[in-house]
């Protein structure tokens, strides 16, 4: 069981989550639960016992110095945070940590269990994947939920995928069995840019949580790292014809299979962002 530290009672708060590796293309899911970490002050309140589900010669430790000068070890696991955004009128409980070797179930149980006891309404769970998609495009965001009403809200479909899946999608499925409300966003990275990190992904991831929050989350510096990470994409395709070809192809397959009306949908949604974000400032 996590021990909790002393935590006052939350607002109706939301649940988001993102684990490091096979969910988590070019850290991009992962990179988006950092950022919220910082921008909205998370206070790290509580985690999980790394001893019982991760493989150390898998996933080491870290040697270190602390702010101290002391030298330490860092133990990969998970952590659990919350913070309390000034814009939203509700808490936010942010689970950030690294997919685990073993006992996914109970790994899965125990968190639930947790963000249960601190009172957990909603859970968002955060993704990225490798695709054929051109880095020149918006990133396509898909999303599905556990339930019609969400599905129907957030404008989402129901999951049809078969395959191979992570710990993202084993703890959608937990929370579907306990009937805990819950909402996944895919971000689909560049597959011929998948080294980390990809600003435009994470900032895609962003956006999602905007329209789900109804709120709009200070950004910084992402856009501009988003700019800058296209740009150098651009000049490195430039150098290589084949890869600049390839790119050419994959943008003239998305604009021609996008259907007008989906772009007319996407821009009016990031404009109702812009207008949020100005509101806020």
């Amino acid at each position: 069981m996590i021990e909790l530290d002393d935590v006052h009672e939350l607002v109706d708060p939301v649940v988001i989550a993102a684990f490091e590796g096979w969910n988590d293309a070019a850290d991009a899911a992962s990179s988006a639960v950092d950022h919220l970490m910082r921008v909205w002050n998370a206070r790290v309140v509580g985690a999980i016992d790394p001893d019982e589900y991760y493989d150390f010669q898998v996933n080491r430790p870290l040697v270190g110095t602390d702010p101290a000068g002391h030298r330490s070890v860092t133990w990969p696991g998970t952590q659990i945070a919350i913070a309390s955004p000034p814009d939203l009128d509700r808490d936010i409980i942010l689970l950030r940590g690294i997919e685990p070797n073993m006992k996914w179930r109970l790994f899965c149980a125990e968190l639930l269990a947790a963000c249960d006891d601190l009172g957990g309404q909603l859970v968002v769970t955060l993704g990225a994947l490798l695709a054929d998609t051109p880095h020149t495009r918006p990133i396509p965001v898909s999303g599905t939920a556990t339930e019609p009403e969400l599905v129907d809200r957030l404008k989402l479909q129901e999951s049809t995928y078969e395959g191979p899946t992570g710990i993202v999608g084993v703890l959608q499925d937990a929370c579907g069995r306990l009937d805990i409300p819950a909402v996944s966003y895919w971000a689909a990275v560049p597959h011929y840019v998948a080294q980390p990190p990809c600003p435009k992904a994470t900032l895609a991831l962003l956006g999602q949580l905007e329209d789900l929050l109804e709120a709009s989350i200070p950004l910084g510096d992402l856009p501009e790292d988003a700019r800058a990470w296209e740009r150098g994409v651009d000049e490195l395709a430039e150098e290589d014809e084949d890869v600049a070809e390839y790119v050419r192809s994959l943008e003239e397959t998305r604009d021609t299979t996008e259907l007008p009306e989906a772009s007319g949908e996407a821009i009016a949604r990031e404009f109702e962002r812009y207008l949020k974000r100005r509101q806020g400032e």
